[in-house]
């Protein structure tokens, strides 16, 4: 499956933004919107959650989902993408120091915990693959 390209300012926006929504469905199609922390690299976007994450339960019963960062206040600046997410047990390197680096405050501040044990609670792997991507 080919990578659907997010050039401009959505790809900056996907490069520096903190907090997306992932919206996942279960089997049954009831939709489920998180916010997550994100890396985005090489046209792949890559989240970590807890194993037992409803968000997880739901992408092992439908792999398709949506991911979308907030507008700018006044309903511009508008990045979605959809996309097909699979459940990984690692990472690459380079993606897991990218994440960690992007991440390190909010984990030992906000978490008040270290990348280390950050990994261990947040064990699953989540990469998606955009199938379509909208920006305004």
């Amino acid at each position: 499956m080919s990578s659907v390209i997010v050039e401009g300012r959505a790809s900056e926006r996907m490069t520096s933004e903190e907090v997306a929504w992932l919206t996942t469905a279960g089997g049954d199609g009831q939709p489920q919107s998180s916010p997550v922390w994100f890396w985005w690299h090489d046209g792949a976007i890559w989240v970590r959650s807890q194993p037992t994450a409803g968000k997880i339960r739901n992408i092992r019963a439908n792999e398709r989902v949506a991911f979308h960062l907030g507008d700018d206040g006044h309903g511009g600046d508008i990045v979605t993408i959809e996309g097909r997410a699979e459940l990984l047990e690692s990472w690459p390197g380079d993606v897991q120091q990218g994440y960690l680096a992007k991440y390190d405050r909010g984990i030992r501040e906000a978490l008040s915990t270290t990348p280390e044990q950050l990994e261990q609670e947040y064990s699953t792997v989540v990469r998606i693959t955009p199938t379509r991507a909208r920006a305004w």
